[in-house]
C-alpha cells in the first residue's frame, strides 16, 4: 500500500496538473458554457433584491408610497423566482455534464486497462484495479456534479455580490473584504491536511476491495473453510475497516479548529458592519439605514457562497488524490502496441504455418531468461507437442505466441508475418487458446460460447458443443444453453468448463489451436473422448499442446522437449523413449 505522504506527492507531481485535469472538461466547453452564463443571470437577478430591499426602507416605507411599496415587492419575488427557475436549470445541465464527464474517464481507464500487457495484471491485485475504476472515479462525483454546480454558482454570486456591496457604500465593502486574505490562507492549509489523508484513505480502501474480492468469492470461500481461517480472515478485515474507519474521521476533521476560526470570522461580520456603520455615522459621514440593511443583507447574499468557495477549495485539494491514483493507471504505459499500418491477413488465406526464429523472454523478477534462444519451425496442419518439467518455459512459450508478452529477441511468425505487425484482429482470428485454468463469465452457457462469435448461430453452437464432448451435458440440463455457469464456472466441474471452455475456441474456428494443458482436469475416459474430437478437429488445423500429462501427447507429429527455457530435445514419441534424454526421464516419471 503507498500511504506515506512523500511517495503521494511524488505521484502526484509527476501524474496531476490543472491542465490536465481541465482537458476533461474541454468536450464540453460549449455546455460549460451555457451553464456559466446561467450562473451569471441567476446571481445578477438576484443582487436586485437588496437594491429593492433599499428602496423599500428608504423611499417607500418613509414616504408612505403603497403602489411603490408594492411594485417593488413584486420585483423582490420576480427576481427570487426567476433566480430559482434559473437554479434549477443550470443544476440539470451541470449534473448531464458531471456525469458525461466520469462516464468518458471511466471508460477511458477501462480501455486503457484492456491494452497493458499480461505483466501488469500478474503484478496487480484484481481489488486494486476494480477500487480504481469504481471507487476513486465515484469519489469524483461530487466534483464532477455538486461541486463544479456550486463553484461556478458561487464564484458568480461572490463577484457580483462584491460588485454590489461597493456601489452600495465602498467604505463599508473595504471593511467587509479585509477579512478574505485570512480565510483563504485558513483554507488552503486546512486543504493540504486533508489531502495527504485523502490518498491515504482511497489506498486503504483498495485493500478493503481487494480483501472481499479475494475472500469473498467461491475459491476465497473453498480456501476459508478447508483451512479453518475463517475468524483470522474475519479479524484481517476488521483490522483494514478499523484502519479505515480512523482515516476517515482524520480526513473530515484534520484542521477543524483553524476551520472553525473562519466560521467565527464569517458570523461576526454583521455585527461589526453595523459596529462600522455607528461609528461613520458619529463621524458625521453616515450611511442611511436602508443602505445598513442592503448592506447587511448582501453580506448574507456573500457569506454562504464564499464559505462555500472555501469549502470547495479544501474538498477540491482532497480530489487531487483522487486524480493522482486515477493518472497513475493511465499512464501505465501500453507494452503490446499495434502498429500504425498493421497487417491484415485475409480468413480465406490463413493457412497456420508457425515459426519461432530465436525467440528469448525473461519476465522482470531477475531469475533469468524463462525463454531462452527457441528456433522452432511448424508446418501449416501440423500437430506438435511442447513437454518439459515444471518451469521449463513452455506456458511463457505459449503466452509469447498469444502475444500476451512480447518477445524481448527473435521473432514469432505467422503464415511469415511476425506477431508484432499483425493486426490485433487478425491474431485473435488466427490463434486459438485454451488455457489450463479456464476462465467463464458470469452469463449463460449460450453467452459464454458466444463471446468468441457473438453472430454464430444456435447450430454452429451444438455442433463446437458436441467437438468438445460437452453438448449432452448441457442439453440434459433444466434450461439448456440458458443455464447460468455461475461466477468462474462455478456451477460446472474443472472437466466440464475445460470442454466448455474448447467449445467456446472450437466455435471461433482458427487455423492455429494452442492447447495449454487443456485436458489437465478431465478423466481418463473424457480425455480419451475428447482426443479423439480433437484428432478429427485437427484436421487441416495447426495444434499445438503445451501438456504435462505425456500420455496427451504420443501420437503427434513432433515433440518438443523443453529445459531451464531451452529446447534439448526434439522427436517423435517413439524416437525420444529410446534416446533415453530428458523424455524418457519425464516418461519413467509418470
Amino acid at each position: 500500500m503507498t500511504d506515506e505522504p512523500d511517495d503521494y506527492d511524488d505521484l502526484a507531481a509527476r501524474h496531476v496538473s490543472m491542465r490536465r485535469v481541465l482537458r476533461l472538461f474541454a468536450p464540453y466547453r460549449a455546455r460549460i458554457a451555457a451553464v456559466g452564463t446561467l450562473m451569471i443571470l441567476a446571481s445578477a437577478i438576484g443582487l436586485a433584491g437588496p437594491f429593492l430591499l433599499r428602496a423599500i426602507i428608504d423611499i417607500a416605507l418613509p414616504q408612505q408610497d403603497l403602489s411603490l411599496l408594492i411594485w417593488l415587492a413584486g420585483g423582490m419575488i420576480a427576481a427570487a423566482l426567476a433566480s430559482a427557475g434559473i437554479g434549477a436549470l443550470q443544476i440539470v445541465l451541470s449534473a448531464r455534464i458531471g456525469q458525461a464527464i466520469l462516464h468518458d474517464l471511466r471508460v477511458r481507464l477501462y480501455a486503457h486497462l484492456q491494452t497493458l500487457s499480461l505483466r501488469f495484471f500478474t503484478g496487480t491485485r484484481s481489488g486494486e484495479v476494480q477500487s480504481r475504476i469504481a471507487g476513486d472515479i465515484a469519489g469524483l462525483q461530487s466534483l464532477m456534479t455538486d461541486t463544479a454546480n456550486e463553484l461556478g454558482r458561487s464564484l458568480s454570486a461572490v463577484a457580483m455580490t462584491a460588485v454590489a456591496i461597493v456601489l452600495l457604500d465602498w467604505r463599508l465593502a473595504l471593511f467587509v473584504l479585509l477579512i478574505v486574505p485570512m480565510t483563504v490562507l485558513i483554507s488552503a492549509r486546512v486543504a493540504r491536511l486533508r489531502e495527504a489523508l485523502t490518498f491515504q484513505q482511497q489506498a486503504r480502501a483498495a485493500d478493503l476491495s481487494a480483501a472481499v474480492q479475494e475472500t469473498l468469492s467461491a475459491p476465497g470461500i473453498i480456501l476459508a473453510r478447508t483451512m479453518g481461517r475463517g475468524p483470522w480472515l474475519t479479524q484481517r478485515f476488521a483490522r483494514i475497516s478499523r484502519d479505515l474507519a480512523q482515516l476517515e474521521v482524520r480526513s473530515h476533521t484534520a484542521g477543524e479548529w483553524q476551520w472553525s476560526l473562519i466560521g467565527f470570522a464569517l458570523a461576526t461580520l454583521p455585527a461589526l458592519t453595523l459596529l462600522a456603520g455607528g461609528l461613520l455615522m458619529h463621524s458625521g459621514t453616515a450611511a442611511s439605514i436602508g443602505t445598513l440593511v442592503a448592506m447587511i443583507a448582501l453580506q448574507e447574499q456573500l457569506l454562504w457562497p464564499f464559505e462555500q468557495l472555501l469549502e470547495i477549495g479544501r474538498d477540491t485539494r482532497k480530489t487531487r488524490a483522487l486524480f493522482a491514483r486515477i493518472f497513475d493507471y493511465l499512464d501505465k504505459p501500453v507494452e503490446i502496441t499495434e502498429r500504425t499500418d498493421p497487417v491484415t491477413i485475409p480468413r480465406s488465406e490463413m493457412r497456420g504455418a508457425v515459426q519461432l526464429d530465436h525467440v528469448s523472454f525473461a519476465y522482470a523478477d531477475g531469475r533469468g531468461p524463462a525463454v531462452n534462444d527457441v528456433s522452432l519451425t511448424i508446418p501449416a496442419g501440423s500437430h506438435v507437442a511442447i513437454v518439459g518439467p515444471t518451469g521449463s518455459g513452455k506456458t511463457t512459450l505459449g503466452y509469447l505466441l498469444a502475444r500476451l508478452y512480447d518477445v524481448e529477441a527473435g521473432a514469432i511468425r505467422f503464415d511469415g508475418v511476425d506477431l508484432r505487425d499483425l493486426r490485433f484482429v487478425t491474431l485473435s482470428q488466427m490463434l486459438g487458446v485454451v488455457s489450463q485454468e479456464p476462465y467463464l463469465l458470469h452469463a449463460s452457457v449460450a453467452e459464454n460460447l458466444r463471446f468468441a462469435r457473438p453472430e454464430a448461430t444456435e447450430a454452429e453452437m451444438i455442433a463446437a458443443a458436441k467437438v468438445a464432448q460437452i453438448h449432452d451435458h448441457i442439453a440434459a440440463l433444466p434450461e439448456g444453453y440458458d443455464t447460468l455457469v455461475g461466477e468462474g464456472g462455478f456451477r460446472f466441474s474443472g472437466g466440464e468448463k475445460q470442454r466448455l471452455a474448447l467449445a467456446r475456441t472450437i466455435l471461433r474456428d482458427p487455423p492455429i489451436l494452442l492447447l495449454d494443458e487443456a485436458t489437465s482436469a478431465l478423466d481418463t475416459r473424457t480425455e480419451r473422448a475428447m482426443s479423439e474430437a480433437l484428432e478429427g478437429l485437427s484436421k487441416g488445423r495447426t495444434t499445438i499442446t503445451i501438456a504435462h500429462r505425456l500420455s496427451t501427447v504420443r501420437d503427434a507429429d513432433l515433440i518438443v522437449v523443453m529445459q531451464r527455457g531451452q529446447v534439448v530435445e526434439t522427436g517423435t514419441h517413439a524416437q525420444l523413449a529410446a534416446r533415453g534424454g530428458v523424455y524418457a526421464g519425464l516418461l519413467a516419471g509418470t
